[in-house]
């Protein structure tokens, strides 16, 4: 007998339910499904709340001490880990209302939040170096876009260590820089790369030329040649913002004049009156 694809699809996810006789937490629903596990909501009996529990095959030990390490806004928090009945691990986390970015970036956003919203990823990652931790695998998928305007950076599984010894692949091979898609050593500026493409992913087609000269230096194939930091990405954008030069754009002269007059517009238009009052004095 063939059974449907939406009801071999409904079996699977039953049996690969969690056995949660021997925790806390009761059954909610099924959230989603990823490379390193699948995400349930349920409620903590402890505290009546609702939480997002991920189960996965490995110890969920080395992303819940990692992730304990990480005390940010923009970074999902560990309340639990441990083994449930079945013998699969588990991390009891923060449950993120919201959309994924994917999602979000579906809806007509003003280009000033769709910057916004990016300096707030960036933010997350640059405190997630400045403590030692590089994500290695940043995503649509993995950033969730609150109903406040607030931005999670999720999926910490892959994550390491900036000391840690390198030679695994790990991530979404679409979302990789080079060196980590050959298994070579990286550092943060492998995330910088993921952010690159994340911008312009964000910008849409229709980017500013100064902007996707920030997304296309950041997502450089030789990380010699992409931004040092997430301090000096960001730092590029507030230049834009600011109407000042984009380091990574060549402006041509008349570019230079129009971002001079945006940035200026006040005081041209005092010097345009006076100019003019000067002119209608003298012809009185």
């Amino acid at each position: 007998m063939n059974l449907p694809d939406q009801t071999l699809a409904h079996l699977r996810e039953v049996v690969a339910q969690p056995d949660l006789s021997n925790t806390p937490y009761e059954m909610v629903d099924f959230i989603g499904r990823g490379g390193m596990g699948a995400v349930y909501r349920v409620r903590d009996t402890r505290l009546d709340r609702h939480v997002a529990l991920k189960v996965i095959d490995a110890s969920p030990l080395a992303e819940a001490r990692l992730l304990a390490q990480l005390e940010h806004p923009g970074i999902v928090p560990v309340y639990d880990a441990g083994t449930l009945a079945d013998g699969r691990s588990y991390c009891a986390m923060r449950l993120v209302d919201g959309v994924r970015l994917d999602v979000f970036l579906l809806d007509e956003h003003t280009l000033s939040e769709r910057l916004s919203l990016f300096e707030k990823i960036c933010e997350a990652v640059a405190f997630a170096h400045n403590c030692g931790v590089i994500h290695r695998d940043l995503k649509p998928q993995n950033v969730m876009v609150g109903a406040f305007g607030e931005v999670v950076v999720l999926d910490w599984g892959v994550a390491m260590w900036k000391e840690t010894e390198t030679g695994n692949i790990a991530g979404t091979p679409k979302w990789m820089a080079p060196e980590q898609a050959a298994g070579g050593a990286v550092d943060p500026r492998t995330d910088i790369f993921a952010l690159g493409l994340l911008l312009s992913e964000i910008l849409g087609c229709s980017a500013p030329k100064p902007l996707a000269a920030i997304a296309n230096k950041a997502s450089s194939a030789e990380p010699e040649q992409r931004y040092a930091s997430v301090e000096l990405l960001l730092a590029e954008l507030r230049r834009y913002q600011d109407r000042l030069r984009v380091f990574a754009y060549r402006e041509s002269l008349g570019e230079k004049a129009v971002r001079f007059a945006a940035r200026n517009s006040v005081l041209l238009l005092l010097l345009a009156t006076y100019v003019a009052v000067r002119i209608l004095l003298f012809f009185l």
